[in-house]
């Protein structure tokens, strides 16, 4: 295990105001004082590339009454934004807004040739604005402008050096864009776009002129949250200012009722929401739909007012995602059955999978179990028509969209298409050519590891002294979040002895821990752990708070137990 430097400059200059146990976890982090503030006032404003374009297109567009069409994608952070967008817009007086979400299976990824034909032909939009997806619809884009559409592409992903032919492109990864974060999620971008848009038609006096009530847009703050937190972007000061604001709306419970009634059927409370709620039991149930279906459904449940509404849109989701688990399981099975019969060398730089029966709104998520379990990249594929897509879930020393466009120019004819960020990417090869991806893939990260395979180190944030294991200070760390990539939750580590243990669930390890050299036993929860023989253990845990029949305990969620 490795333990965090922390920064002994940013040590000292904090003020007696934060306590004494957090000084050292934020130093370690990099974080001065002035970034710890997560009030709306501290966001960056919106001084991105193209927006005035953006705004000039939007202003004449509600003035005319146009026929506005959000085109989103099929996850949680799609789905987000394009109720972000859908909601903002009819605040802002647009009688003719709708959305269109691509499915997976018929259509692709994005602002498609297939989805704008069928937008031409069931909404007939005089304006396409793309919400996460569009900085590589090159084909798409172009079919719109030539059927007359204007086209606002909002993103994040990362462009190519050429750009899609759209009217405006606001994306704070464009090359040239002063927008001072490029972290933010898609629905982060769509949020901005129409945060500016409100602005400037207030400037212009549109509101009072029409009669519109000035909108408050704090409101989409909720959905801002969890389309962030579902995203797993990294956590910047202004992603945390989003998400906190927006957990606080939740926990208030002025949020979309649809969140609401996700929470409820996952059985977590909204008084007591974390950022990790959100990502574990709200983002994937969305997640579902767009996974074996169709995420309208989940636009749907995040649009209603109605929260009858929004249960039965639940409950639908709820059932996609009991589906999900059980072909995710089965998937799972048989990739780690296909990497157990491969020679060990194959796999110590990349794995690369596919059988013709798996799931492709599955596999990404078997990627990311396996690079978990492996510590590589690893690409798994789907059979989709006459192509096979594949989900690559990569390490932090391999940036994946980099290596793929690196693999692309090496083999041009090789990938079909491809996009993504750092840490994730899709892509489509042909059948017949998943071999030679397979070799030019493991081959390209071996020369950028210079043939070395990265050491995998837990990091930590050092060890605890007996009184600093406390319920206070895990109640203090809730509330020092939001945490997440880039702002890790802290985690710790000492040598136990183990009191007592047994198998709960069938799976997991319920044990209670005392820290050597003290008396004090704690109770913890180590999952899918195996019961130990040893008395003695190293544990790397985090403090957690444990509420049962009222009674709150602290309780020490385990990250890694050794004998």
């Amino acid at each position: 295990m490795l333990t965090r430097q922390i920064d002994l400059t940013l040590l000292d200059s904090y003020s007696d105001d934060i306590p004494s146990f957090l000084k050292k976890i934020y130093a370690a982090r990099g974080v001065s004082e002035v970034q710890l503030s997560l009030g709306l006032n501290k966001l960056l404003t919106p001084n991105f590339d193209q927006l005035d374009q953006a705004l000039s297109l939007l202003e004449i567009a509600l003035i005319e009454q146009k026929h506005i069409l959000i085109i989103g994608d099929f996850d949680c952070d799609g789905a987000t934004a394009s109720v972000v967008a859908v909601k903002s817009l009819r605040m802002m007086g647009s009688k003719y807004i709708d959305f269109l979400v691509p499915n997976r299976f018929e259509h692709g990824y994005g602002l498609s040739s297939e989805i704008v034909k069928l937008a031409i032909k069931e909404k007939q939009p005089d304006l396409i604005i793309t919400v996460d997806n569009g900085i590589s619809s090159f084909d798409g884009a172009k079919l719109a402008k030539e059927n007359g559409i204007q086209v606002i592409i909002t993103d994040h992903h990362l462009p190519s050096d050429t750009l899609p032919e759209a009217d405006a492109i606001i994306n704070p990864n464009l090359k040239g864009c002063e927008f001072l974060s490029k972290n933010l999620a898609g629905v982060g971008v769509c949020f901005y776009l129409f945060s500016a848009l409100k602005t400037h038609l207030n400037k212009i006096k549109y509101f009072s002129s029409n009669g519109i009530p000035l909108p408050d847009l704090r409101t989409m703050l909720d959905l801002v949250a969890l389309g962030t937190v579902a995203d797993v972007v990294r956590l910047d000061q202004n992603n945390r200012i989003l998400i906190d604001q927006g957990i606080k709306r939740i926990q208030a419970k002025q949020c979309a009722p649809g969140i609401l009634a996700l929470l409820e059927i996952a059985n977590r409370p909204a008084q007591t929401l974390q950022a990790s709620d959100l990502g574990f039991a709200v983002g994937p149930r969305l997640n579902a739909a767009g996974r074996l279906s169709d995420i309208s459904r989940g636009i749907k449940c995040l649009l209603t007012s109605d929260m009858n509404d929004a249960r039965r849109y639940a409950a639908e989701l709820e059932a996609f995602n009991q589906k999900r688990k059980e072909e995710q399981n089965r998937i799972q099975d048989e990739a780690q059955a296909i990497v157990d019969e491969q020679d060990v060398s194959e796999g110590k730089f990349s794995l690369s999978l596919y059988d013709e029966s798996w799931h492709e709104g599955i596999v990404g998520i078997v990627a990311g179990k396996l690079k978990e379990d492996y510590h590589c990249p690893v690409a798994v594929f789907a059979k989709s028509g006459n192509f096979l897509k594949g989900s690559i879930r990569s390490i932090p020393s391999v940036h994946i969209k980099d290596l793929l466009d690196l693999v692309d120019r090496k083999n041009p004819t090789l990938i079909e298409k491809f996009g993504g960020h750092a840490m994730a990417a899709g892509l489509s090869i042909k059948a017949e050519n998943f071999y030679t991806f397979k070799r030019e893939f493991s081959n390209a990260i071996k020369a950028h590891l210079n043939d070395q395979i990265p050491a995998v180190q837990l990091l930590t944030d050092g060890e605890l002294e007996a009184f600093d294991i406390s319920l206070s200070n895990a109640e203090i760390l809730k509330t020092a979040g939001p945490w997440g990539q880039g702002f890790e939750e802290p985690i710790f580590f000492g040598e136990f002895e183990i009191v007592d243990q047994k198998v709960v669930g069938e799976k997991h390890l319920k044990c209670r821990l005392k820290l050597e050299g003290s008396s004090q036993v704690h109770d913890a929860i180590a999952f899918f752990q195996v019961p130990l023989e040893s008395k003695t253990v190293e544990v790397a845990y985090k403090l957690s708070i444990n509420i049962w029949r009222g009674n709150t305990s602290l309780q020490l969620m385990v990250e890694q137990i050794t004998s």
